[in-house]
């Protein structure tokens, strides 16, 4: 089984009123390729500001099999 460049588990984000996200699971391999796709307010946007650093959220979101959140995201290599 190959490992996943790309792991997001249980992303839950709140915002005063509304829960953008829900206990969101999300897994890419080296390789593939995805669309996010989904109606306005649908959290799409959300979800890539979770990845890269800039929302706090609940879960974990991990790169190459290491946990990134937002205190180690600026030491980050993208390189490949």
């Amino acid at each position: 089984m190959e490992e996943y460049l790309v792991q997001m588990k249980g992303i839950s984000k709140f915002f005063p009123g509304v829960v953008a996200l829900d206990k969101v699971d999300f897994e890419l391999r080296a390789g593939e390729v995805h669309a996010l796709l989904g109606e306005n307010g649908a959290g799409k946007s959300t979800l890539m500001k979770c990845i890269l650093g800039y929302y706090p959220c609940k879960g974990k979101v991990l790169l190459d099999g290491k946990r990134i959140d937002r205190t180690n995201i600026d030491r980050l290599s993208f390189a490949t």
